[in-house]
């Protein structure tokens, strides 16, 4: 499979750019094609003209009425879907690689771009404590650009609190669908739990996608470091690391081993996706579920 630095990407444009030749690219490592799967229902016919294409002239009716009928279809969405981004100050954060919030807009852009020329129907959900945004799912190509537009529009800002306001979303997403998380889930752990499975009860899909910079998970830090919070107006601690990590480490390994525990009896996806990774595991991880329907 073929490998990306999506921030490489950047510089060539604009995201709308960056997701074509992330996803364009996934594609041709996996020889996949992004018109196929998805599914056509029959509609009606109507009368040859010249310049229709032969291939759709139905040769049955054609025997019966000795006429040149054209058959046409109706696209089926196969798939509804939500990205819920996480624009909570927390992932402003950026090591030596793009920022948490910059990978999940690569990680969006890229797999709206992927679902829609899958014809699937997908929308966008951007908060931190409140709701930012929410896009309803449509399945025609002028929708990307809305939600591109939408996702290099929002910046991240605000406290963590991820849990209220997923409860809140389950009571406007009216139809079954694929929610897909992008976050890198800074909440209480039960509480976050217990929203993805609200989910869940109401039947939805869940994709999570645990976003999280490569310093999160290594605390590499060794002299006397300044940390500052993101999210509550900058507030600043001096810390020596090499007294932090063991513990550090012991508490967020046992965070995030009990996410994609939980996560997984709920028979929810989880994928961890590092800043400093490629985008393609998060559109391995998609087209997976996809299949799967």
């Amino acid at each position: 499979m073929l490998q990306f630095d999506p921030t490489s990407l950047a510089k060539y444009g604009r995201l709308t750019l960056v997701a074509r030749g992330l996803v364009e690219g996934f594609l041709t490592g996996v020889h996949k094609s992004p018109y196929k799967g998805f599914s056509v229902e029959f509609a009606e016919h109507r009368q040859y003209y010249p310049g229709d294409e032969i291939r759709h002239i139905d040769w049955r009716a054609y025997g019966k009425t000795d006429r040149y009928y054209i058959k046409e279809y109706e696209e089926e969405t196969n798939l509804r879907a939500y990205l819920l981004v996480d624009a909570s100050g927390s992932m402003a954060y950026r090591g030596k690689h793009a920022s948490k919030f910059q990978f999940a807009q690569y990680v969006g852009a890229s797999l709206a771009y992927l679902m829609l020329h899958q014809r699937d129907a997908v929308g966008l959900v951007t908060h931190d404590t409140r709701l930012r945004q929410m896009i309803q799912p449509r399945a025609n190509a002028k929708h990307l650009l809305r939600l591109i537009n939408t996702l290099e529009q929002t910046q991240p800002g605000g406290e963590t609190s991820l849990a209220p306001l997923w409860h809140d979303l389950v009571g406007q997403m009216k139809r079954r669908g694929l929610i897909v998380v992008l976050s890198d889930c800074f909440d209480q752990i039960g509480p976050l739990l217990r929203a993805l499975r609200h989910f869940r009860h109401r039947r939805h899909e869940v994709l999570l996608f645990h976003i999280l910079a490569l310093e999160e998970l290594e605390f590499p830090f060794s002299r006397m470091t300044q940390f500052r919070n993101l999210e509550r107006n900058g507030h600043r601690i001096l810390v020596d690391p090499g007294q932090l990590r063991k513990e550090y480490r012991r508490n967020f390994d046992a965070f995030c081993t009990q996410l994609r525990e939980q996560a997984r009896q709920m028979r929810i996806d989880y994928q961890m996706l590092r800043t400093d990774e490629s985008v393609d595991l998060a559109l391995g991880a998609y087209l997976a579920k996809r299949q799967s329907k």
